[in-house]
């Protein structure tokens, strides 16, 4: 999805849920995310906070993470800001009151699975995804979820299946 499209669909999110850029205001978790320069990321929308705030929103949170995946993500790769959005989520993950929490968690599995590694010698991997070289938000990522490994240890059991709670873990290097 291009820059354009991305915008695209956060004027449709933001037309349909009026409120919801305003939900998460004040709350400690998406604190300086305003600050970003979110638009210096190749392919990120500048209106990444409004989306971030709208995950506290009870009625627009499942579609805020929808729109907020598709925005982040292609079929292949994750954006290159995904580095600086990674800590706004996982402080939101910690919150019990972070309305869709389990969606937001399988979120996060996805991050994490996208930050692994490609071995140098698979070269099918390395024609797919890239090598690690040309994405060093990969890195970065795993670098972010290692800073924020008390706030995975934290999280609880139940709310995603052991898989995805054993990945996080990895992720955070607590495993």
């Amino acid at each position: 999805m291009d820059l354009a499209a991305k915008e695209a669909a956060i004027a449709r999110f933001l037309h349909e849920y009026p409120q919801a850029a305003d939900a998460g205001c004040g709350h400690p978790a998406l604190h300086r995310c305003e600050e970003v320069r979110w638009s210096e990321f190749p392919g990120c929308p500048a209106a990444i906070p409004l989306l971030l705030h709208a995950l506290l929103d009870r009625a627009a949170a499942a579609e805020a993470q929808r729109v907020l995946t598709n925005t982040m993500f292609s079929i292949a790769e994750m954006n290159a800001a995904m580095p600086e959005v990674l800590p706004f989520l996982l402080r939101l993950a910690g919150d019990p009151q972070v309305p869709e929490r389990s969606g937001l968690l399988e979120r996060l599995i996805t991050v994490a699975e996208f930050s692994e590694p490609v071995e140098v010698g698979n070269e099918a991997m390395v024609l797919w995804f890239g090598s690690d070289n040309d994405h060093p938000e990969r890195e970065q990522c795993r670098a972010v979820f290692a800073e924020y490994a008390s706030v995975v240890a934290m999280l609880p059991e139940g709310l995603i299946n052991s898989a995805g709670q054993a990945k996080l873990r990895q992720a955070a290097g607590l495993v």
